[in-house]
């Protein structure tokens, strides 16, 4: 396992939902991002060379309509994870596994296998207990309405996960959704199993992440705010489960030589050219189905769903947008996704203009 993905005491910084079409900005601008599998190979190879640790995906079966269908062609995140491992040298992957629509033994066996096309140590699983209810009925599954029970069933499917890559040969598992008899799983990962993520603002998905997962993912209005947050995430993990958890937020990212091009630039593409339709159909799911968003943020919070998917904006010069990741840093937080409009020349321009300021801060640690 890459224990200094997991053990390192700098911030981490991952790239998120490139494998999606748009990325995270809910946008009609022509050049918005395609998604497309040339495009992930050179992001992802820009990403290496910026030196962002990780890159994660979102797993989408359905899209969200409007008038570009935002996030409608999605590349596989299992496939995805294995190309990428596969063409690079030392960035770790993640894949984003929904726990109701793939077995367990069959996602242990497959993450496996990515772990060593990348030698061992840069494979990682993003567990996902489900909220999207159109995304059920696509696959023709019913989602169960208690939001507890999702998380029920997500917690043994990842407890037959972690069976598969610890048990030395033949294992049983006798559970509430999970009957197995004499199932083995070979390989294991080489390192023993992979780094867990859990994304959850939720109750129920915070105290998840604290008892199952190495790094949980959540959602926070602004830095300061988000102290709190990542302080009580942590004493919970550590008090009722004895585990050290990192804490990572998300957030998207507009940088320029100039405070007033990037507002432009943002204006342009989250309020000029914005897909509203898509917008506001995945503002009303988020309010119907899930609980990462509170009823009081999501009516605040309209522009920041269509700049960046309802993540924490990083607008302007270089130096601005580098304080403002000191500053989520300082507020507590582990880390962090990033998101860009075309990510492969920005994540290129964040490397050699954000980057080295983040260096100088003690911020961010390069790996080589």
């Amino acid at each position: 396992m890459n224990r200094e993905l997991l053990n390192g005491e700098d911030f981490k910084l991952g790239l998120f939902s490139s494998n999606c079409s748009g990325g995270l900005a809910v946008t009609k601008i022509p050049e918005r991002w395609s998604a497309s599998w040339e495009d992930n190979l050179a992001m992802a190879k820009a990403a290496e060379e910026a030196g962002i640790d990780f890159l994660l995906p979102i797993a989408r079966y359905v899209g969200y309509q409007g008038d570009t269908n935002f996030h409608g062609s999605v590349l596989d995140p299992l496939v995805w994870a294995a190309a990428l491992i596969a063409s690079t040298k030392r960035i770790n992957v993640f894949s984003t596994i929904h726990t109701a629509f793939t077995h367990p033994m069959a996602i242990a066996k497959q993450l496996a296998t990515i772990d060593q096309l990348g030698g061992g140590g840069r494979a990682g699983l993003n567990v996902v207990a489900g909220w999207n209810q159109p995304e059920y009925e696509a696959m023709g599954t019913l989602m169960p309405q208690d939001h507890d029970d999702r998380y029920e069933y997500a917690e043994e499917w990842l407890q037959v996960v972690e069976e598969a890559w610890t048990a030395p040969g033949k294992f049983q598992h006798d559970g509430t959704y999970f009957q197995l008899k004499d199932t083995e799983s070979e390989p294991k990962p080489r390192g023993g199993r992979v780094p867990i993520f859990n994304a959850g603002s939720s109750p129920q998905g915070r105290e998840f992440a604290a008892k199952n997962s190495d790094f949980a993912f959540t959602i926070i209005p602004d830095a300061e705010t988000g102290r709190g947050i990542a302080a009580g995430m942590k004493q919970e993990a550590r008090e009722k489960y004895d585990r050290n958890v990192g804490v990572l937020t998300l957030g998207h990212v507009v940088c320029r030589p100039t405070t007033s091009e990037a507002e432009d630039y943002l204006a342009y593409y989250a309020d000029e050219n914005a897909d509203w339709g898509a917008v506001d159909y995945l503002m009303e799911l988020q309010g119907l189905h899930a609980q990462s968003f509170t009823p009081e943020m999501l009516e605040t919070m309209r522009s920041r769903f269509a700049s960046g998917h309802g993540s924490l904006p990083l607008l302007g010069t270089p130096e601005e947008v580098a304080e403002q990741i000191r500053a989520v840093s300082d507020a507590g937080f582990d880390g962090m996704t990033l998101a860009f409009v075309d990510y492969t020349r920005e994540v290129t321009e964040f490397g050699r203009d954000v980057m080295p300021i983040l260096e100088r801060m003690g911020v961010h640690k390069r790996r080589v």
